[in-house]
């Protein structure tokens, strides 16, 4: 489903047209939809990496700008020895490491310094390698008729039902109506989420085909 289908789906569902919903609305409560869909499910089509090298001496680290939820982070030092780093608060950093520069190590911990910029401890004493694997902002389906988006190829329904109840809210419209289109956004969801954080992260040879347990009479 393209933006341009994706609209006219909310229209007719909601069977109110272009004077009421007009695009500019229509951008504001998908991009809503958009945003609590990223908040609630873990979607695989948003992981990302990145890899840069720390600098000796030098206790802050830049983030990629598009980075929203971290999932983990690897350091790698020059003989190929690779280590992750354990996230703590500033507050810890700076109980841990209560004079930055006096003393080198290798990192351990990392902390949210800004929106931007991490500090890790101790202060690197040679340029290790680090990989970031977080999740990625993802970019909006709208702005033009044939953009798409992983959930609107994957999971069409999920940012349908989402949009129709921001719509509803809009629309002030009746009650029943909004708890329709929610409990056919929770049903999509909890399937999606299945698929996301099930059923792609397993496979047959580690965890074995899935069966599903059959009654039978005693005999």
């Amino acid at each position: 489903m393209n933006y341009g289908e994706l609209k006219t789906a909310i229209r007719s569902y909601t069977e109110v047209d272009t004077s009421v919903l007009s695009n500019s609305i229509l951008d504001t409560i998908v991009q809503n939809a958009e945003n609590r869909i990223f908040r609630e499910a873990q979607i695989d089509g948003y992981r990302k990496y990145a890899t840069s090298n720390m600098v000796v001496g030098q206790r802050y680290i830049s983030v990629p700008s598009n980075l929203r939820v971290i999932r983990y982070v690897q350091v790698t030092d020059s003989s190929g020895n690779q280590s992750f780093l354990e996230q703590k608060d500033t507050s810890f950093m700076a109980e841990y490491d209560p004079t930055p520069g006096s003393s080198y190590g290798t990192p351990k911990y990392y902390a949210n310094w800004d929106e931007n910029t991490w500090v890790v401890a101790p202060t690197p004493d040679d340029t290790y390698a680090i990989t970031m694997a977080y999740y990625v902002q993802p970019t909006t389906i709208t702005g033009s008729d044939s953009n798409t988006s992983y959930v609107s190829t994957y999971a069409q329904e999920l940012l349908l039902y989402a949009s129709i109840v921001e719509a509803y809210k809009f629309l002030k419209g009746p009650a029943d109506m909004i708890q329709t289109y929610e409990q056919s956004y929770q049903t999509a969801m909890q399937s999606f989420g299945v698929e996301q954080t099930g059923r792609r992260r397993r496979d047959e040879y580690t965890s074995g085909v899935i069966r599903v347990p059959l009654q039978t009479s005693n005999p």
